[in-house]
């Protein structure tokens, strides 16, 4: 039975395709070099790690709708799930290479979102935790069906940066806000009532009348 050990190599968007995504290589080595790896049907968990990095004054002030006051993260900064992907690998016989297509989103009502979107730079730590089903060759020549080790897992400090030059090459100078139907409509009709030409310039004038003191 191959033992397989997994490797994250390395991170860049994906280009040309119809939502932002983040490619992964993966590094793949069967234990037993000989060993010929018909195909390998790759599940990962990839989870966030915030504990295990540092945080700047304006970052944690971003971070605040995710876990509330800086002198509470003792008790809310916690591992959280990002997503789930997966590949199928080629044949191979000792190691192979696969990109992982990791879909990401940009809805602000997303945890992941708001936590990339918070930080200004650095890495951000991630944990892949690999499952799935392995087709080999014995051998005897005989074709054999098995699991992943559960244990199976690796850790990538995903930059920062990636995350963001992917984010603009998609949506350029942009953020994405979901709203409900009903209180869309609501700012759609003010912003025909009051002949406002751009959805920027409503929230920028209706920012404005909030901002403005309350007369006492």
């Amino acid at each position: 039975m191959p033992d397989l050990n997994f490797q994250v190599c390395e991170a860049k968007p994906q280009r040309h395709a119809a939502a932002p995504a983040l490619l992964f290589t993966i590094d793949i080595r069967a234990g037993a070099a000989a060993t010929t790896i018909h195909a390998i049907a790759l599940r990962c968990q990839i989870r966030i790690e915030p504990t295990k990095r540092r945080y700047a004054e304006h970052e944690r002030e971003g971070l605040l709708d995710l876990f509330g006051e800086p002198a509470r993260w003792g008790q809310t900064l916690r591992s959280m799930l990002w997503t789930h992907a997966t590949v199928m690998t080629p044949p191979f016989a000792g190691s192979t290479r696969v990109d992982l297509v990791v879909p990401c989103t940009y809805d602000f009502n997303v945890a992941s979102t708001k936590y990339f979107y918070a930080l200004d730079d650095g890495q951000v730590p991630l944990c892949f935790l690999f499952s799935g089903t392995v087709f080999y060759e014995s051998a005897d020549g005989a074709l054999q069906v098995t699991q992943i080790s559960w244990e199976k897992e690796a850790n990538f400090l995903l930059p920062v940066s990636v995350w963001k030059d992917m984010m603009d090459m998609y949506y350029p100078n942009s953020a994405w806000m979901c709203l409900r139907k009903d209180v869309f409509d609501k700012l759609y009709r003010y912003k025909v009532r009051n002949g406002v030409p751009t959805w920027e310039q409503t929230l920028e004038e209706l920012l404005a009348r909030a901002e403005q003191p309350v007369p006492s």
